[in-house]
């Protein structure tokens, strides 16, 4: 009974990976989700990454729109440090369906761009969300 648990979060961790194409930034991304936002120090020993990797990471993420941060209000002396909280998974499909929206539709172009006549017309591919089929 344990494994399928194991086997479901190594499911989504690959969907993760394959969307944020980097092992490092799924492991963030799921660690984040988890915890529903963490410093960096609590990021480093949850997910046994590298510091630097995970210093490093977090900067890439934040400024792709991965994720966020809210400044901690410190009375110590020294810098604020950051919370880093996941965006939406639905924001995050969102994006990686525009993406390959936009990838088919350049490839399907290549088709069109070549043909002279009139009767042929651009493709346009959309992914809808959230149809039931019956």
């Amino acid at each position: 009974m344990r494994k399928a648990g194991i086997n479901r979060d190594k499911t989504i961790e690959k969907a993760v990976n394959d969307i944020l194409k980097s092992r490092a930034r799924s492991r963030i991304y799921i660690y984040l989700l988890a915890k529903n936002g963490a410093r960096t120090e609590q990021i480093i020993k949850g997910t046994k990454l590298h510091p630097s990797t995970v210093r490093e990471t977090l900067s890439k993420m934040y400024d792709n729109n991965q994720i966020y941060r809210k400044k901690i209000k410190n009375d110590s002396i020294g810098k604020n440090p950051y919370i880093f909280y996941p965006v939406s998974p639905i924001k995050l499909i969102k994006r990686h369906a525009r993406e390959i929206e936009d990838r088919l539709n350049r490839l399907a172009s290549l088709a069109f761009s070549r043909e002279k006549e009139e009767s042929y017309r651009p493709v346009e591919i959309n992914i809808d969300e959230g149809v039931d089929k019956i």
